[in-house]
Parts: C-alpha cells; structure tokens; sequence
C-alpha cells in the first residue's frame, strides 16, 4: 500500500506543479499578446488561440510544465501498478492542496479563510480514507468483461450528459459536461492499469496489439475534450468541482467493481468512506470557488478557459 500511496500522492504535486507552470506561462503569453500591435484590436483576456499556441511552445517555462505533466502521467501509472484504481484515483485529489501555494506564489496574495477550511477538509478526507482499514482497497484482479460493460455503461452515461446538457443554462451545461469528463478520466485510470499490466509483463508488440492502450486513448482525448467545453461553457468553479468530485467517485466504484475487490462491509469502513467523501467533497467546493486558485482579473467565467488553472488538471 505504501509504494501506491507515495506515488499517487507524488503523481498529485506533479500535475499540480505541471497546471501551475502552464497556468503561469499562458498568463504572461495572453497578456503580451494582447497588448501587441498586431493585437491591439482584441481584449487580453480573448487572445487569438493559434497566435497563443505559438508563443506558449517556445516558452521554457510552458514546456518544463508539458514535461512535468508527462512524468506525473508516468508517475501516476505507476502508482496504479503497485495498487488499486479505488486507492490511486482518490488520492488525486490532493492536487488541490499542492496547487495552493503554488498559486499563492505566483499571484502574491494570501489565501482566504474559506481556502485553508476547505484544504483542511481535503487533507481530513484523506486522512481518514487512508487510515481506516478496509475503506481504501489496496489490489484486486482486473476482470476484462466487467471492465468493458463499465466502459460501454460510461460511454452510455457520458452521451446522455452530453445531450441532456443541450440547451441548459450555462452553469447547469458546464456542471454536466464536467461530470461527463471525470467519468471519461476514471475510465482511464481503469484501462491506464492494464495497459501498464501489458506493457510490463506481455511486453510492447502484445501490447499494441491489444485494445486497453486504445481505448486510454480515446478516453483521455475524450475527457480533455468534455472538460475544456464545460470550462468554456459556463461557471469555471462548478465545472471543476463536478470533475474533481466525480473522478474518484467513480473510479471507486468502478475500481471495486471491475477489479473483484470485495466492497467495504463492516460499519467503521462504510462511515470512513462516507466522511471521507463528504469532506474531500466539501473540500473541493470550497477551494473550486476560492479565488487564489485564478490569476488576478481572470473571471470564474467563458473567458477562464483560455488559460489552464491549477484546478483543472484533476482530472486524471
């Protein structure tokens, strides 16, 4: 259980760290170009995407994040190697911990009482997750035939989010298109754990040749889609929130379903889940809504999306 833990709480800081560099690099590149000449005519905070892209890739500092997201991916693969997706996937959360100071760095404020009540119930949640036996699984045997009626049921699931957010208030869009992208995100994490299983005792040829590393592919572009159309859709802090708060929800259950993990029974195990999750959930809503985690003048809004935030690379 220790190597799993370490690494998924080592996975969590890098893709904190990873967001926060970005969040930064594409800060300063909007505001450059939209106070260029040849931009003059466009609002900072609706920089021209393409002209955007351009300037972020010949930014170190952009492309120290890129690879520091590579290796939190690499990182969190591991993790999932050593245990379960219900232990890994919730420690993810935590991300939302490293990138408070990280945030706080950057834009010299100090985080609000709602940001560090809300991080002391993450870290609670957490705490108890851990420490109650039997409430966090530690392994179990993947079963392939649960596992593709779970990918075929959230596939199901995610199009009807998609088609009952048509037409929808924005918040109400946003919050949906972000739950459809935390379940895409849990999917992965599930086909992350065989194709790491692949590639380590089959070997590179059988893996390519087998399905999980595919479907990790079209899950993951998937849930990067969903998530930067609720982004820019509707509130940034519901749109986060849903996807944070639905990732390890659903990777709990599908990780004890899909992975013959027997479920927690005994009543200590059921109310450290259930306190668990309550305060992780109430920890994210808090820090989704504190304004630390977005650069100064960026609005919890449309405009929000055009930058990556610390918040937003929960989801994994």
């Amino acid at each position: 259980m220790l190597p799993a833990v370490s690494l998924g709480l080592l996975a969590a800081f890098l893709f904190a760290a990873s967001a926060s560099l970005q969040q930064h690099s594409a800060h300063v590149a909007k505001q450059s170009l939209g106070s260029s000449p040849a931009h003059g005519r466009v609002r900072s905070s609706v920089a021209p995407l393409p002209a955007l892209a351009r300037r972020l890739v010949r930014s170190r500092l952009w492309l120290v994040g890129w690879a520091t997201n590579l290796v939190g991916f690499l990182t969190q693969a591991a993790a999932l190697h050593f245990g379960s997706v219900a232990l890994v996937q919730p420690l993810l959360v935590t991300q939302l911990l490293f990138a408070l100071p990280m945030a706080t760095a950057w834009s010299r404020r100090r985080p609000s009482r709602l940001a560090w009540m809300s991080a002391a119930a993450i870290s609670g949640g957490v705490a108890i997750f851990l420490a109650v036996r039997g409430a966090a699984p530690v392994s179990g045997a993947p079963d392939r035939e649960y596992i593709i009626f779970g990918g075929l049921s959230t596939v199901a699931v995610v199009g009807l989010l998609v088609l009952a957010s048509t037409g929808r208030r924005q918040l109400v869009q946003a919050t949906l298109l972000a739950v459809a992208a935390g379940l895409c995100f849990a999917m992965s994490a599930v086909l992350m754990k065989l194709t790491a299983a692949d590639l380590l005792e089959r070997g590179v040829a059988a893996t390519a040749v087998d399905w999980p590393g595919y479907a990790l592919a079209v899950s993951t572009v998937a849930g990067l889609l969903l998530g930067q159309w609720a982004f820019a859709t509707g509130s940034l802090a519901a749109a986060v929130a849903a996807m944070t708060i639905t990732n390890p929800i659903a990777s709990y259950l599908v990780g004890v379903f899909a992975f013959h993990v027997a479920p927690p029974t005994d009543a200590a195990a059921l109310a450290a889940v259930a306190a668990s999750g309550a305060l992780i959930t109430a920890g994210v809503v808090g820090l989704s809504h504190s304004s630390i985690v977005r650069p100064a003048g960026v609005p919890d809004s449309v405009t929000a999306a055009r930058e990556p935030d610390p918040m937003t690379r929960e989801g994994r």
